[in-house]
């Protein structure tokens, strides 16, 4: 694909007018393009955000998707819901979503290619399907496409904050406050790589939303709705409030329980279906060790 750029395209991002020139890939798609050197402006390779400019000549080389070379695996995958464009899935506890280093076998991704024979490639070899994910001990629900229409489709709902993802959370102590919004940009830690922070200058966007659900003597549930999705993001928002995630070693969340990770469950998920437009809802309860310790807390 080429393109020339006009006065009123100027001043976009790189990969944001790539994305809005042709649709058929997300805008991570192009975004790694970018990156691996397949997309010239003006004979040059340049960075994602790079701003264009009157005149400005791309190139795009649009490459064949790469044969997928993770290995399936048959691991137990609680698929709630499946048709032929998409499934949704319950990930368990202590399960990594896709391979990465020090995780190329027991994957989500390793256990769909197992159950689902079908899924997009848009994310490549490493993530195929993978539209949204959680963390390692983080569980609950999310969405997989199946094809790269579904995986289009979904990937704009995300973006444009029509998917609704709600979570629940047990948090340390009690938030003065029964709701409230927090908005901020979020970063990398500079005093630890592997955590994200609230910062004042640089960062991405982020907006989560918050409800009480119940209070407990030491402890506090509570309802969490991402309005962007942010890695890290509901673990950092409860350490900028001073109340973090029961069990979360990696941002302060002291626990007395036997908990193996932060007490996080992505409860609801909503989103509009990409080929029949009807909204569809899903709801996970809360894992047995989860309701356990509930339980156990002595209300206020």
């Amino acid at each position: 694909m080429e393109f020339k750029i006009s006065a009123e395209q100027a001043k976009t991002r790189l990969d944001a007018f790539l994305f809005e020139s042709d649709q058929s890939f997300t805008r991570s798609h192009y975004k790694n393009l970018i990156d691996e050197g397949h997309v010239l402006v003006n004979g040059k390779q340049v960075k994602a955000g790079y701003s264009l400019k009157v005149g400005d000549h791309i190139e795009v080389e649009m490459l064949p998707p790469k044969p997928l070379e993770t290995k399936a695996e048959n691991i137990p995958l609680n698929i709630v819901y499946e048709d032929a464009d998409l499934a949704v899935i319950n990930k368990p506890k202590g399960m990594v979503v896709h391979p990465a280093n020090g995780n190329w076998e027991g994957t989500m991704v390793n256990a769909l290619l197992h159950h689902i024979k079908d899924l997009s490639g848009i994310n490549g070899v490493i993530r195929p399907g993978i539209v949204h994910r959680l963390d390692k001990d983080t569980t609950g629900l999310l969405v997989v496409a199946k094809n790269d229409f579904a995986h289009v489709e979904l990937s704009k709902q995300i973006a444009e904050k029509t998917c609704k993802r709600v979570y629940l959370a047990l948090l340390n102590g009690n938030l003065p406050n029964d709701q409230g919004v927090i908005k901020n940009n979020l970063g990398r830690d500079n005093k630890n790589r592997l955590r994200f922070a609230v910062v004042e200058t640089g960062g991405k966007y982020a907006e989560t939303h918050y409800t009480i659900v119940k209070r407990f003597k030491e402890y506090c549930l509570v309802q969490f709705e991402l309005k962007t999705g942010r890695t890290h993001q509901i673990r950092v928002h409860a350490k900028h409030l001073n109340h973090p995630i029961v069990g979360d070693d990696l941002y302060g969340g002291k626990s007395k329980f036997k908990t193996d990770g932060q007490m996080l469950h992505a409860h609801k998920l909503s989103f509009v279906h990409p080929k029949t437009n009807k909204v569809m809802e899903f709801t996970a309860d809360l894992p047995d060790y989860f309701q356990k310790i509930l339980k156990n807390l002595q209300e206020i």
